[in-house]
């Protein structure tokens, strides 16, 4: 378990935040610019000292002020990944990378070099210098050169800001792959729902310097009573697992707890787990199951909650289709004229092209 307490008064902004997460998996720090994201994390980092905080990483106090207890940056346990890659410009990448791993015990070591090479896909560039990459490739080495060097905890400010959309998309299915094999803890900073969609299991929450709400990913984002369920993107996760692929219609049949999903992906496997992130624009209700419409998504589902949107012509429905939760978002005259309420049985229908993995 990570324990985090800090009081940090900045020019303009005050911290006032508490944690306590999981010392395991991706955890996202998701919120506006300004929320404090990246002040938490410098103070999780000790580049920040809130006096009176505490700071916890499973076993290890790091920052107990009551016990005049705080360990400068260069005695934590810690790799950090920045928007911009600060590598040493006059070292190949092979030294680079290099440069922790040596540093690092063997018994503290989280991740063999070649496997975090491969896992990175960093081997074609290791002899070639900083200069010569891209901002893809220059990410993906801090990222390695991070991972190397044995860390407890690995902090992520942001790591795609920098990035255009190409290489954002590019290196997204790095981090997946780190995040299925990482064993040690990461706090993900991010202000991009859909980043934080594919590769958080923990959310906290911030606004204006202070935590709001903390849980799993997927519990957060089907609260009705948090902003995120309320912001034009708004929608929930779902795990999946491929059933069927039909090679006739290009499409693949996922399982979940509510039934079966078709999504339009060429890469999937059968038996592979998926994450898909189903939109509440794209989520709509009826009172029976059509099959004369184009739709292919269908499950039937219970609504659990109502609740206004931002748009007052709108509401948001939560529903529950076989223990899996979802969002719908209606209009209020939709939701008059179908006479649905809470304990309703409906039907939530989904486009295969509206799906996003």
């Amino acid at each position: 378990m990570i324990r985090a307490q800090f009081d940090l008064a900045l020019p303009g902004f005050l911290l006032q935040a508490s944690i306590d997460i999981p010392a395991s998996g991706v955890t996202a720090l998701f919120g506006p610019s300004g929320s404090g994201k990246t002040t938490l994390l410098r103070c999780l980092a000790g580049l920040e000292h809130a006096a009176g905080g505490f700071l916890q990483v499973d076993t290890q106090t790091w920052q107990d002020d009551s016990k005049k207890i705080f360990l400068p940056v260069h005695q934590r346990s810690l790799g950090f990944v920045f928007q911009e890659p600060s590598l040493f410009e006059h070292c190949s990448v092979r030294r680079n990378l290099e440069f922790g791993y040596r540093r690092t015990p063997v018994a503290q070591r989280k991740m063999p070099w070649q496997r975090t090479v491969d896992l990175l896909d960093v081997g074609p560039l290791l002899h070639r210098m900083p200069e010569s990459l891209s901002g893809g490739e220059r990410q993906r080495v801090a990222i390695a050169r991070a991972v190397l060097a044995g860390p407890k905890l690995m902090l992520m400010d942001e790591p795609l800001a920098a990035l255009d959309t190409v290489r954002k998309q590019e290196i997204l299915p790095f981090l997946e792959r780190l995040h299925r094999e990482l064993s040690i803890p990461v706090l993900y900073v991010s202000h991009h729902i859909d980043e934080v969609a594919r590769l958080a299991d923990h959310l906290v929450l911030l606004r204006a310097g202070r935590v709001i709400a903390s849980g799993p990913l997927m519990q957060m984002l089907a609260r009705l009573d948090l902003p995120t369920a309320h912001d034009e993107d708004a929608g929930v996760v779902i795990e999946t697992r491929v059933a069927t692929r039909d090679q006739r219609y290009h499409l693949n049949e996922l399982d979940f707890s509510g039934g079966q999903i078709h999504v339009a992906r060429d890469s999937l496997t059968p038996g592979q787990p998926v994450r898909l992130r189903i939109q509440a624009r794209d989520v709509s209700l009826a009172l029976a199951d059509h099959h004369d419409s184009s739709i292919l998504n269908r499950f039937p589902a219970t609504v659990v909650e109502i609740a206004a949107a931002s748009n007052p012509a709108n509401v948001m429905v939560l529903l529950d289709a076989g223990g899996t939760a979802l969002l719908a978002r209606i209009t209020h005259r939709s939701l008059d004229q179908l006479h649905i309420g809470v304990g309703s049985r409906v039907w939530a229908q989904v486009k295969a092209v509206a799906l996003m993995e």
